[in-house]
């Protein structure tokens, strides 16, 4: 199939791609700047208690990848059920959603509640950051409870045209976890000064707001709520598309979570001011990557309602500008990297040795950028929207488990090489898959209807 995208109207392509990216991008914002004010504030108590409760939270950081994998099969099949007009059969998806995330939920809350200390042990050998670290599980557990409700409501709300609600929901309780982040680290108002279980238990109240706002509004005559009285009904052809779309989004995001959490766990091996240094660059690496996720989301969301009514070409047309666009923005990204880098070594007390640390790693995560961005809006975006999630998979088993992985467990372990070295084969992943990503793309297999009728 030729490269040569058919015709669309500019205009109401980047009006549509406006009203759905910047609230999402706002809300990955929001949602980043909660590791952003946890860092900054426990920064100013301890170097101990930033590196600690950075490491505590990628406990979440692996159940979100099973979050992820639910909600985003929901995503999938919903912006394409949505774009179809079957009211119906995103009711019933929003109830496997439901149960599937309930599910992880409840068992990561027992992890956190029963064996905090040992959740730490992987991340960390230093006795003084396993026990800050623990303590902080022990109240987070709560709040990891709540999240995989919250997380399928706001998917709902995505793809059903109420992206703004979900970002203001989602930013309304951000902005309640950094105000009771400062009451309760610091102690303000009298109450006690709690540091890192502060922090823990701000999440927490943040994350019962949240999903509270999401059942009111959902109630809402507009809005789509799960069918409580075919709850636990099953439909075999829609789970059997669930399925399909879930195993492999699964497989790519534990490939995903859990080699970012072992990344982690190497520099958190490398010594305390390469850990804190590591954890100062991936809170700005994830603020940064704010714009490419929520053009990815919109990509997805865009790309699918096309595909679900039928329209193919249209769907084809949007991902091919959707690809081109995703260049410039990483590109911008890694220019903003570079801008940030002065300010970002000025608002944190590091040590002198982690601090030239941190000057390293932002230059290399500034050429990171460049593939970060590229491959979610394609991949996660484009691809995802048309039901070629095999694809993530395959290129996570390879660039990242068979080449990123093995270079700085050898690095770290085996060969003796500085800090920023293995650092920088933590972010070889990413650029290096750019080439295959694009072939797979041209192949369009991504231009499906994955739709069918009620059964």
């Amino acid at each position: 199939m030729p490269e040569q995208a058919p015709a669309l109207d500019r205009a109401a392509f980047y009006r549509r791609l406006a009203a759905l990216a910047l609230p999402i991008a706002l809300q990955s914002l929001m949602l980043a700047s909660v590791a952003a004010g946890d860092a900054l504030m426990l920064g100013r108590i301890a170097q101990e208690q930033m590196t600690a409760v950075s490491l505590a939270t990628q406990v979440q950081f692996v159940q979100n990848m099973f979050i992820a994998a639910a909600t985003g099969a929901g995503a999938i099949l919903g912006a394409q059920y949505w774009g179809k007009g079957d009211r119906e059969t995103l009711r019933d998806l929003f109830s496997i959603m439901l149960r599937l995330s309930g599910l992880v939920s409840l068992l990561f809350f027992a992890a956190c509640e029963l064996a905090p200390e040992a959740l730490m042990r992987i991340f960390s050998g230093d006795a003084p950051l396993i026990a800050i670290g623990s303590a902080y599980l022990r109240v987070a557990g709560w709040s990891y409870l709540l999240t995989g409700v919250s997380q399928c409501y706001l998917t709902v709300m995505k793809v059903t045209d109420h992206v703004p609600a979900s970002a203001y929901i989602s930013s309304g309780a951000v902005l309640l976890n950094i105000a009771l982040n400062a009451v309760f680290i610091f102690g303000l108002f009298g109450v006690p000064r709690m540091e890192a279980r502060g922090a823990a238990l701000a999440t927490t109240l943040a994350r019962l707001a949240e999903l509270g706002l999401c059942l009111g509004l959902s109630r809402r005559p507009a809005y789509i709520r799960p069918a409580w009285d075919r709850f636990f009904r099953r439909r075999p052809a829609l789970s059997a598309d669930f399925r399909r779309q879930c195993l492999p989004l699964l497989g790519g995001c534990l490939l995903w979570g859990v080699g970012f959490t072992s990344y982690t766990a190497i520099m958190g091996h490398m010594g305390a001011d390469a850990a804190a240094a590591a954890s100062v660059a991936a809170v700005v690496r994830d603020l940064i990557c704010c714009v490419c996720n929520g053009i990815g989301n919109a990509a997805g969301i865009m790309v699918g309602n096309e595909l679900g009514a039928g329209n193919l070409r249209a769907g084809r047309a949007y991902g091919i500008r959707l690809r081109n666009l995703s260049f410039a923005i990483g590109f911008g990204s890694t220019a903003l990297v570079l801008a940030l880098t002065p300010l970002v070594l000025r608002m944190v007390l590091l040590t002198d040795e982690a601090r030239g640390y941190l000057t390293g790693m932002m230059a290399v995560m500034a050429v990171y950028m460049i593939g970060r961005c590229v491959n979610t809006v394609t991949i996660n975006g484009v691809l995802d929207a048309g039901g070629d999630t095999l694809f993530d998979m395959y290129s996570l088993a390879v660039s990242m488990w068979g080449i990123a992985i093995p270079l700085a467990l050898a690095g770290a372990f085996l060969l003796g090489w500085p800090p920023l070295a293995v650092y920088a084969c933590t972010c070889l992943d990413e650029v290096g898959k750019i080439p295959w990503v694009m072939f797979r793309f041209r192949k369009y297999r991504w231009v499906r209807d994955l739709t069918r009728e009620a059964e």
